[in-house]
């Protein structure tokens, strides 16, 4: 395929897990000197500890193009990245789109490329909640069924895609191209001093993240989440890097002084990569909503309460450390007090988790590619 000039391939991504998942990639793709990877960032997530600082961290090259679409309601966002996207396709005419994860960025990046008939890779594919309400899951669905490549991180992903009548020829299991991160990093997440700044012992604090608009846009399921917290801080401290769309909720449903009397409960900014996963790594157990996390905790031996009804990465509770907890207290608490007492779930490392993914989809690509140099 064009013997003799560089064949472009276009990285899209938007938000804060496709920036871990595109940086083992692109340092992959840097070793063919047939290949021009170029990086194309949406702007979905502008805030600069979501956005800017996980460039730094992942030492990823400043984008190519920028596309600064911001925020904005999931139906003008996706259209608003459509349309500068297919600008940048015009203009590079790539002979490959690969999109990750399953943001809006990832559908609109796919939908464009689909409809240019460039070949369209989706990294994490196949992974579904069975919830239609969540709309990581209409992106998730949509990019797969337009997509050439579909490279999975865990076998029940293989098997949705088969039920789906998506092509066997199509679908690669090729383990977690986050974990590729989490290992290329290993110096960097160990000299972190997040610990101290915060004056933090190692497995004397529990870590929260909560962002999920089932979370925090349903003021009585919300409510019920921080009496679950405020019982827990008793017990141990909770540290929260809030998330901005959360920290506007606390304040809209007026939630603040709830957080201001809890003694035990850290409060923070948004944190970069390495200190979020050195904040997980040395505590006591983790309460998420977030997917990427799930898969990290479980590599990291540390035990995961998902505060969701469903998990879209099911390995994390098969042989991982995750259990779903959903939003009901008492189940959360009972958890919990297990965990303290030393029962905390302990699980491993799934097949293919071993940092080497990367290499495994563009080892796949290469009839697209050349020799290595």
């Amino acid at each position: 395929m064009n013997k003799g000039k560089k064949i472009k391939v276009l990285c899209v991504v938007g938000a804060r897990p496709n920036f871990i998942k595109v940086a083992p990639l692109m340092e992959e793709l840097k070793k063919y000197r047939q290949i021009k990877p170029i990086l194309v960032h949406t702007g979905q997530h502008y805030d600069f500890e979501m956005s800017e600082s996980f460039f730094k961290d992942l030492n990823i090259p400043k984008p190519d193009y920028n596309l600064e679409v911001g925020s904005g309601l999931h139906g003008a966002q996706t259209g608003k990245i459509i349309i500068e996207f297919e600008k940048v396709c015009l203009k590079e005419k790539p002979q490959l789109v690969i999109v990750v994860g399953d943001v809006n960025s990832t559908l609109a990046g796919a939908l464009v490329a689909a409809k240019l008939h460039i070949p369209v890779a989706h990294i994490e594919a196949g992974l579904r909640s069975r919830d239609m309400t969540m709309p990581e899951e209409i992106n998730r669905i949509l990019t797969d069924h337009i997509s050439d490549f579909l490279f999975v991180t865990e076998p029940a992903g293989v098997k949705n895609l088969l039920k789906e009548n998506i092509s066997k020829e199509k679908i690669y299991l090729v383990g977690d191209i986050m974990i590729d991160c989490l290992t290329n990093l290993k110096a960097k997440i160990q000299n972190s001093t997040i610990l101290k700044k915060l004056k933090l012992k190692r497995k004397g604090y529990a870590v929260l993240t909560l962002h999920r608009p089932a979370n925090v846009d349903d003021k009585k399921v919300f409510s019920k989440l921080i009496s679950a917290f405020e019982e827990i801080q008793k017990k141990i401290k909770i540290v929260y890097p809030i998330h901005p769309r959360t920290k506007k909720q606390i304040e809209k449903f007026g939630f603040r002084w709830r957080f201001q009397r809890m003694k035990n409960f850290i409060l923070i900014p948004p944190i970069g990569y390495i200190e979020m996963i050195k904040l997980v790594r040395e505590s006591k157990f983790l309460m998420t909503d977030s997917g990427g996390l799930q898969e990290e905790s479980t590599f990291l031996r540390v035990p995961c309460l998902t505060l969701r009804k469903n998990t879209e990465r099911p390995i994390t509770v098969e042989v991982g450390t995750n259990i779903v907890v959903g939003t009901n207290k008492n189940k959360i608490l009972k958890k919990v007090n297990k965990i303290l007492s030393g029962c905390g779930k302990r699980g491993k490392a799934p097949k293919y988790w071993d940092g080497k993914t990367a290499k495994r989809i563009v080892k796949i690509l290469q009839p697209l590619f050349f020799s290595p140099k």
